[in-house]
């Protein structure tokens, strides 16, 4: 794994220069996170495809302010893989992320080969007090969001770097991620997606419950779903190698 940084965006990758006979997967983190939440990924996938895990802006390492909606974080993404010039690029998100990877293939239809949507929906309206605990007490709010993002049954150590990583995050990026949640609705388009998408539910995450994937799944033409069970809401975290298995035989599949 390597770190890097291009036109104040920083980003991490399994290895560099990009080969330009693979495809590429570009990570994107969630709420609050950096691509540093896609660590069990970036080297693990790399010997298949290219890996990248971008840092959004007022995130990780990335300069400038974060975003409020969608589809601004969408362009950032997108002039991201111009600048470092991606070869066939595969969008995969969780949470936030699985919106913005969403918006990408809705709003550049034929560019992105695949698409690959973990923990996400096509709705995703936050609760009034996730935003009230943010204003109120920030510490409060990581121990709360660290406390919903994983099963029960996941050993807390696990759930640590994602809990830190949250933490070093400024609260008003945080709540502006979590507008541009709440304000997200692919609902009427998403029949407009034509390339195959992998969509991964887990049975114990709260955030966003596996019906959320599963109208995914409905509305996707060409979409193919993996649900964990003993897994949350970070479940490339909490299950890496089934998750990475998963993505791999999703490729295969689709001859990628």
């Amino acid at each position: 794994m390597q770190e890097r940084k291009t036109g104040g965006i920083g980003y991490i990758v399994g290895s560099w220069p990009l080969d330009p006979d693979k495809s590429t997967i570009v990570f994107i983190h969630g709420a609050g996170g950096s691509g540093y939440f896609w660590q069990a990924q970036i080297d693990a996938l790399a010997d298949r495809v290219n890996t990248v895990a971008i840092d959004l802006p007022g995130h990780g390492r990335s300069d400038g302010s974060g975003k409020d909606n969608i589809e601004d974080y969408a362009n950032v993404v997108d002039e991201f893989i111009n600048d470092i010039d991606v070869p066939g690029p595969i969008v995969c998100g969780i949470s936030l992320g699985g919106a913005v990877a969403q918006q990408l293939l809705l709003d550049y239809p034929g560019r992105f080969p695949a698409g690959i949507l973990i923990s996400t929906g096509a709705k995703l309206r936050v609760a009034s007090v996730i935003f009230e605990t943010i204003e109120k007490d920030f510490a409060e709010f990581v121990d709360m969001i660290a406390k919903f993002a994983g099963s029960k049954k996941t050993n807390p150590k696990l759930l640590q770097p994602f809990k830190e990583d949250i933490a070093k995050c400024k609260p008003e990026v945080v709540i502006g991620d979590f507008r541009a949640c709440d304000c997200f609705d692919s609902m009427a388009r998403l029949s407009a997606i034509e390339v195959p998408v992998l969509i991964i539910t887990s049975e114990d995450d709260i955030l966003t419950p596996p019906k959320y994937g599963e109208f995914l799944r409905e509305k996707i033409k060409n979409a193919h779903r993996i649900h964990f069970l003993d897994a949350g809401h970070i479940v490339p975290v909490e299950k890496a190698e089934e998750v990475n298995a998963a993505i791999n035989e999703f490729l295969e599949k689709q001859r990628i």
